[in-house]
């Protein structure tokens, strides 16, 4: 896991949040706000073919590569004896996938988070599509954080900025061939301004070590 582009706040293993020091010098709990792209799909030229959860090829799901991401993404926010102190990272306590409609009918990102969210026991938010940011904005900011949000790439710009205003200094391009990223948005209060950083997955031997 390397860590990328941003301050990182203090976390307690095992906390569902973690702390900070407030411009009066006590111990606050910091907003968390994780956001990843879904693993991956397949592509024209791709070799890789979609594969629903019981192995036989659909249309709009993960690929083999993408599920076992999604296998390796329970433990990666959730292990086993809890994140260390000071983790770039946190176990998220809400967690938030596009929903699938007819305009948008994959279901992608919804199948990267399923296997975590069925591990801790946490109900996937799936009220907003594509195109909904601004809509979803406001209910990952009065979500129980930290807050775990899966989206499809050609959207994480907007999603990001509706969440933390124009000025946030995120890429404005996410590649298409990077699904091994989490982008985090850090605050230590309601009214402070968000810190961004990067963190790269690093779970496979062709994850790169380079964020976006």
């Amino acid at each position: 896991m390397m860590v990328l582009d941003g301050e990182i706040g203090h976390q307690q293993a095992g906390d569902s949040g973690h702390k900070g020091i407030n411009k009066r010098g006590g111990v606050v709990d910091m907003q968390r706000i994780m956001i990843i792209r879904h693993a991956e799909k397949h592509y024209d030229g791709s070799p890789d073919r979609s594969v629903a959860p019981d192995g036989v090829h659909a249309k709009h799901h993960l690929t083999v590569r993408g599920w076992q991401r999604a296998g390796a993404l329970v433990r990666y926010f959730a292990p086993a004896g809890g994140l260390p102190a000071g983790a770039p990272i946190s176990t998220p306590a809400s967690i938030f996938a596009s929903a699938a409609t007819p305009k948008s009918p994959s279901l992608r990102a919804q199948h990267t988070v399923a296997p975590l969210a069925a591990m801790l026991g946490v109900e996937i938010n799936c009220d907003y599509a594509d195109g909904d940011e601004k809509a979803l904005a406001p209910a990952v900011l009065a979500a129980k954080g930290p807050v775990l949000v899966s989206w499809h790439h050609s959207h994480l710009i907007r999603l990001t900025v509706s969440l933390a205003g124009p000025d946030v200094p995120c890429p404005r391009d996410w590649p298409d061939d990077r699904f091994d990223v989490v982008w985090i948005l850090d605050r230590d209060e309601p009214d402070a301004p968000w810190r961004f950083s990067q963190v790269t997955q690093q779970l496979f031997v062709y994850d790169r070590p380079e964020p976006i």
